[in-house]
């Protein structure tokens, strides 16, 4: 039977995936078979299993720093969000509907046996589970019929670590009040504090850090510097979504890759491999102006393709990136942002509301919707690929797809890539994948860039300024990403008390 250990916070966005992606690495690395595991997930950033069941990327992220494969057991509930006030529900990686917040909130405690055997199944397997709440357990109006805080917490009888954000400000507060709106019960399974995104000297916070173990009688385990570590990011509260002094227009860089930003953006992991490069700026826009002295324009995923639309016609983006595309300037879509490049989207099913909505009509393809989620992971190759980007011709790809559109080409088009699934002899032949004509690429594939394909990218746009690359040395994604998870278990662990950390998950506290 695994220890458990929980890891809540504040609020949304003070750390808590990356603390808990921390602690798996940190227990992998001392011996232990551990995993993580998130009862409720809300966010547009999901991954399609090798089984095709869908779940959400933090976790993903969280298995990685493991050193396990992921597996939706990790994340049994999640909410993608596709209005204002409601979500498609997906339980166990399936579409279970499209519930109102109130609708949902009454019928969240139907759930629980799914979660209770998800949890008890990786109980079995593993020697540890590193559980993340989401947003704040005291969030009172949400207390009754909790799921994923203390709800969760006394599920699996778990001690807590309450992680508080100091950048934000406030970060004693924080703490405070949330220990303070919680039952007796549940202050009592508070069992460390941890202040996260410290910058300064840390002594001038002993008095406060005093105080606050006095008012809370809780000590404070962990206090963590402000660290750029470079994983993925649950959803778009991201920092590189809202943070601009990390994520923006960089005009000393030679090559500039604008991201339209979206209303419903998902899976903006998709193009985070480009920040790797040192020539490259890439930064998010939402104005017509943003795309102007691009060298290329993404479109990216959206849960909301056709309201996505609207809005990119209604603020003049649409015009911005079709004036781009006359002048030659490659423009990549991926998933809805490909939808987009074409020349109708329709909805017959009503999967978005139905009706239909004219593209961007730089692809000649109609996309048509349908009920059922097309859900798969692939392996495959660029076709013969044209204009300033040809020198993906015969690059591999490893990704997935997560998408209810079907879309097909009413004209002459080439394909943009061949794809195989998740097993090599699924397919002998392979499917083609995404539509291009000239400067313009459309696909299907998330992650169609982590292979080899950013850096080919950026070696197209310099040899079209006449420069070339100054990274000479190939570049490792695989790698890459397992050394910035050593770099956050080596963070962690040093800003730690891991003696009490210990105490704590062996129940000695």
């Amino acid at each position: 039977m695994a220890k458990a250990i929980m890891v809540q916070g504040t609020m949304s966005n003070v750390g808590k995936s990356l603390v808990a992606a921390g602690l798996c690495r940190i227990f992998l690395q001392d011996g232990f078979r551990v995993c993580p595991f998130k009862s409720q997930n809300m966010a547009l950033n999901s991954y399609i299993t090798k089984e095709g069941l869908e779940m959400g990327r933090a976790q993903v992220m969280q298995a990685e720093a493991a050193g396990i494969s992921p597996s939706v057991r990790m994340n049994p509930v999640l909410l993608k969000p596709n209005s204002d006030v409601g979500s498609q529900v997906i339980v166990n990686g399936e579409v279970r509907g499209n519930m109102g917040a109130a609708e949902y909130y009454q019928r969240k405690q139907e759930l629980v046996p799914e979660i209770q055997k998800s949890y008890h199944a990786l109980d079995t397997e593993y020697d540890i589970i590193v559980i993340e709440g989401a947003g704040s357990p005291a969030e009172i109006n949400l207390k009754e019929n909790d799921i994923v805080n203390m709800g969760m917490a006394k599920m699996a009888d778990a001690p807590v670590l309450l992680v508080g954000d100091i950048d934000r400000g406030g970060v004693f507060a924080q703490l405070y009040g949330t220990i303070k709106l919680l039952d007796k019960d549940e202050q009592q399974r508070v069992k460390g504090l941890i202040i996260n995104k410290f910058r300064g000297d840390k002594g001038i916070l002993v008095p406060g850090l005093e105080q606050l173990e006095t008012l809370t009688g809780v000590p404070v385990i962990a206090t963590l510097p402000y660290m750029r570590i470079d994983l993925d990011d649950e959803d778009s509260l991201s920092e590189r979504m809202h943070d601009m002094a990390h994520y923006r227009y960089d005009g000393e860089k030679p090559v500039k890759i604008a991201v339209v930003k979206l209303p419903r953006i998902s899976n903006f992991t998709d193009f985070a491999v480009f920040e790797q490069f040192a020539q490259v700026s890439v930064y998010y826009t939402e104005t017509p102006e943003g795309v102007q002295n691009a060298d290329m324009i993404i479109l990216p995923g959206t849960k909301s393709t056709m309201a996505d639309m609207r809005w990119l016609r209604q603020c003049g983006l649409e015009a911005a990136i079709q004036k781009a595309a006359e002048r030659g300037m490659p423009v990549f879509g991926i998933c809805g942002g490909y939808q987009m490049l074409g020349q109708e989207i329709r909805d017959p099913q009503n999967v978005e509301g139905g009706g239909s909505v004219r593209g961007l009509g730089l692809l000649p393809v109609i996309t048509e919707f349908d009920v059922e989620k097309h859900r798969t992971q692939v392996h495959g190759s660029f076709r013969e690929i044209r204009g300033t980007l040809r020198k993906l011709t015969g690059v591999s790809f490893l990704g997935y797809e997560i998408h209810h559109g079907n879309t097909v080409c009413v004209e002459e088009c080439a394909a943009v890539g061949t794809c195989f699934g998740a097993e090599a002899d699924v397919t002998l032949s392979g499917i083609p994948d995404g539509a291009q004509q000239e400067n313009i690429y459309g696909t299907y594939v998330h992650g169609i860039f982590d292979e080899c394909a950013a850096a080919v990218i950026v070696e197209a746009l310099l040899e079209k300024k006449g420069l070339v690359m100054e990274q000479e040395a190939a570049y490792d994604r695989a790698a890459y990403r397992q050394r910035q998870y050593d770099m956050l278990a080596d963070m962690l662990r040093s800003n730690t008390d891991m003696d009490r950390l210990y105490r704590i998950l062996n129940r000695q506290v």
